[in-house]
Order: C-alpha cells, then sequence, then structure tokens
C-alpha cells in the first residue's frame, strides 16, 4: 500500500469513549442524510430505505425565496426560477440554500405532524371552555422538528473528492445551526461497499451529474486512485435531447403541464393536443421548462434506453460483417409516448443515447454539449483508478467490483461495464456486484451510512458537541479521514 494516501471511515485518536448522552444514548436511532446532486435522502439510521427522498432542486420566486418538494415544484408558479444547491461534481455550491434543503428533507418526512390543542379540534364549542381547562389541556410548546435534529446524532456522506473547507463548513452547520449532539461525516465510496457488503472493493457509481470510480480497501479510500467525470443519467439525456432534434420528423419535447388534452394518432404522426395557455406575465420561466423537460427525458431512460448488449461496440460489425446498428433496426422496437400523444418505435436510437458512457467517438456533439473525451469513459476511468493503486491490490479490487448509483439501472449498462472490463483485464477475474434491487441500486451509500450509524462499536467513533467545541471545526479533517 506504499505510495497510496489512504481515507476512509479511519479510527479515533483518543483513547476516552464518549458517554451515552454525547451520541445520544442506544434508544435514540442516529440520522443518515445523503445529499446528491439530483435528489437528496434522509432516514434513520438501522432502517432498510430513506424515509425522505426529496428532489435537490429548488423553486424560487420573488415572494417565496425556497420552494421544496415534488408537490410544489412541479406546479408551474408566474416566475418560479428552478436552482441546484449542489455543483455538478457533487459538492455543494449554495451552503445557505444546501442547508435549507437538507433541513426540509430531515424534517419533512422524519416527523409526525405539530401537534395541535384537541380544544380547537372542531369538536368543542370554545365558548364553553374556561381559562383553566384551557391551560390544563395546552400541550407542550415544543416541536418535534426541532427536537429531531437536537436530540439525533448525525452521520452525513460527502463525495471523496470534497475540500477541507466544504467538510468543515458541514460540521459547522450541524453543530452550530442544528445543535446535533453527535456527528460524523462518511465518503460515499467506502459506504456503497459497506451496503455491498465488501470492505474492500472498487465501487463504480453513475449518478445523475457524472460517474465516479473509487477503489476502497480495507474500508479505506486510496485517494490517488478515485477518478471521475461529468458523464452520468444527465449526459443520457443531453444525448437524448440531440437525437430528438436531429430526428426526421423532429420529436418534439413538450412536458406534462404544457398539455390539458390529447388525441390518439399513428406513430410517428403530427401529435393533436391541446395545449395550456398562460396569461401574459404568468407563464412559467425558461428554467422551470428545461427542469420539466428532464422529468419528462428520465420517464423515457426508464422505458426505452438501453446500453448496447456487445459484443464490441455499437459503431463495430458481426463476424459476417454485418452493422451492429444495422442488426438492431431488424429487431422490435421500443414503443413510448410522449404527454402530447405523439409516439413511435425507437430502434437503434435507444442504444445510441448511452453508448457515449463507453465509446468516446459514438457520443454526440452540439447545441452546448460538448465532445466526450475518451478518459472519460467509464472503461478508461476504471484503468485510471487501477493504473494508480498498489499493483498487489488491483486483482482483489477486479474481483469486487460494486456498481452503484441511479444512472447505473439504466437497461444493460452492468451487464456491459463487465464485458468492458473483462476485455480490458482478460487475465485477472473480473466479478460485478450490482444489486437487483432498485432501492438497493439507487440508495446505495445512505443504506451503507444506515448500516454503519447503527453498529454498536460505532458509538466510539462519534464526534461529539463536547469535542467540536474543544477542538473546532477541523476536528473533522484528523478523525473522519
Amino acid at each position: 500500500m506504499a505510495g497510496n494516501r489512504m481515507e476512509g471511515v479511519g479510527t479515533i485518536s483518543t483513547t476516552v469513549q464518549p458517554s451515552a448522552n454525547d451520541y445520544g444514548g442506544d434508544e435514540i436511532s442516529a440520522l443518515v442524510l445523503d445529499p446528491g446532486y439530483n435528489t437528496t435522502r434522509a432516514g434513520f439510521a438501522g432502517e432498510d430505505v430513506p424515509k425522505a427522498v426529496v428532489p435537490s432542486q429548488y423553486g424560487r420566486t420573488e415572494r417565496t425565496k425556497y420552494i421544496f418538494g415534488d408537490n410544489s415544484i412541479h406546479t408551474p408558479l408566474p416566475g418560479m426560477e428552478m436552482h441546484n444547491p449542489m455543483a455538478k461534481d457533487g459538492t455543494v455550491e449554495d451552503w445557505d440554500a444546501a442547508k435549507e434543503l437538507w433541513e426540509y428533507a430531515i424534517t419533512s418526512r422524519l416527523t409526525n405532524p405539530r401537534a395541535k390543542n384537541p380544544l380547537s379540534n372542531g369538536l368543542n364549542d370554545s365558548k364553553d371552555i374556561s381559562a383553566e381547562d384551557q391551560a390544563a389541556m395546552d400541550i407542550d410548546s415544543s416541536d418535534p422538528q426541532d427536537q429531531l435534529l437536537s436530540e439525533n446524532p448525525l452521520l452525513m456522506t460527502e463525495t471523496s473528492w470534497a475540500s477541507g473547507a466544504s467538510r468543515e463548513k458541514a460540521i459547522e452547520v450541524a453543530m452550530e445551526e442544528w445543535g446535533v449532539p453527535a456527528f460524523w461525516l462518511a465518503r460515499s465510496g467506502v459506504l456503497a461497499a459497506f451496503a455491498a457488503g465488501k470492505p474492500s472493493a472498487l465501487v463504480i457509481d453513475v449518478g445523475a451529474s457524472g460517474t465516479s470510480v473509487t477503489p476502497v480497501h480495507d474500508g479505506l479510500i486510496l485517494r490517488k486512485g478515485v477518478t471521475k467525470s461529468p458523464l452520468g443519467a444527465n449526459f443520457i439525456s443531453d444525448q437524448l435531447r440531440l437525437i430528438f432534434s436531429t430526428s426526421q420528423p423532429q420529436i418534439p419535447l413538450t412536458p406534462h403541464y404544457m398539455v390539458t388534452s390529447k388525441t390518439q394518432v399513428d406513430a410517428q404522426s403530427q401529435a393533436q393536443a391541446t395545449y395550456r395557455t398562460f396569461p401574459s406575465g404568468f407563464a412559467p420561466t425558461p428554467s422551470f421548462r428545461t427542469f420539466q423537460e428532464e422529468r419528462l427525458l428520465t420517464e423515457f431512460k426508464e422505458s426505452v434506453v438501453q446500453v448496447w448488449p456487445g459484443p464490441g461496440r455499437l459503431s463495430g460489425s458481426t463476424s459476417g460483417g454485418v452493422s451492429n446498428e444495422d442488426l438492431v433496426k431488424a429487431q422490435p422496437g421500443r414503443p413510448f409516448e410522449f404527454p402530447d400523444g405523439y409516439n413511435q418505435l425507437f430502434s437503434a436510437e435507444r442504444y445510441r443515447a448511452a453508448e457515449g458512457l463507453f465509446d468516446a467517438k459514438a457520443a454526440l456533439t452540439g447545441d452546448g454539449v460538448p465532445a466526450v473525451q475518451v478518459n472519460q469513459t467509464i472503461p478508461a476511468l476504471v484503468q485510471q483508478a487501477l493504473n494508480a493503486v498498489d499493483v498487489d491490490v488491483r486483482t482483489h479490487l477486479l474481483a469486487n467490483t460494486v456498481i452503484t448509483g441511479g444512472g447505473s439501472l439504466t437497461q444493460g449498462l452492468v451487464d456491459r461495464v463487465n464485458q468492458e472490463l473483462m476485455a480490458i483485464y482478460p487475465g485477472p477475474r473480473v466479478k460485478t456486484q450490482a444489486p437487483g434491487n432498485l432501492y438497493e441500486r439507487r440508495f446505495g451509500a445512505w443504506i451503507g451510512g444506515s448500516i454503519l450509524a447503527s453498529l454498536g462499536t460505532f458509538h466510539q467513533m462519534w464526534i461529539s458537541k463536547k469535542e467540536y467545541e474543544e477542538h473546532g471545526a477541523n476536528i473533522v479533517d484528523k478523525r473522519c479521514k
């Protein structure tokens, strides 16, 4: 392991274990918060899946600074602009908005509604209630939402490349603004490996805004081997936009909120729909339209898009000289109906959208979509990661490859990764593991955090409020390696 800087869960330097009061005790479950570019996940440690999964994007109007949640951000409001507190590399860009978003994710689904006085439930006549009865039946005014953050330890995930300043800001928010009794910051790559039951693994995380490869050895990140690229699920969306705009006939991308009614039409016939109109000054903003188009593209990716299964690349040919694209065209296509009623069978297009993840030459460019570099593809990321770690651990990592992230749910992606790695490394045993359960794949890092924070032996790892006050925010760099 010489020459590699290792980071991960680490061990504490102190020999004095924190008391039960420092981390909330055995009867109080820790909170697990997993921020991402597309969604933010929150829940209690020890549970199988996060209870709260909220969009990371939020709306803002002249009157309301923050509009969170599925129900609110999908409603077209006059002048509502869409924003995201996360940068495309998965790090925090706007800390004020991120703090509000995380607080919403934790308190919106993990607590009961605020208790109300039973005297005001509509069944009692306030005229018949004496002042003494009113005072006697007053409910404790303490807010369970506030208690949740101040009484429960918090484990938070972060990217493998988060800066020291970002890590210190995270513990400052947790300790000073939320008043959590204890805190821990864990790398998402390590947690995804834990969720797969592996202390050592090569974690390939295909997220919304990019893909990363993280080598993990004995619960520690081999930081020199961490690689990342901007090619993820949103890259597939960009490819689909280019495919739709250059198709003949051009495929319209009309989001759901724009359609009030539609008439069934034949395949590839012009849509016959009644479109929603907005009064002057009340039309949704372009950022809202783009956000809703992305929602439609997500439906298309889940229903239609596939990764070319091989052998070889989509641009290649069979042993008989027939091009793979012609082979695909001879197969039945996949149908999809858009919100305005336009429908079509998609043949080779469904494979082209994701091919750029593996073959840079197959990626489309134009309309603000830059050309893909060879070193940004998934096979190249794996090669760069393995070349940066010691030779002794490469074989073990290849035999314990874990694929996680919502983007990895694209049909055929796991098999294609396995095939590409076997072609690059014909000698070592290549074994990829990707949970078949949709939730386990999407929430791998959160589940790993849920497992870690619920372990009895983990209680000694927490950074307590007392330690934070004594050593300051830089304790997170010393303890959370």
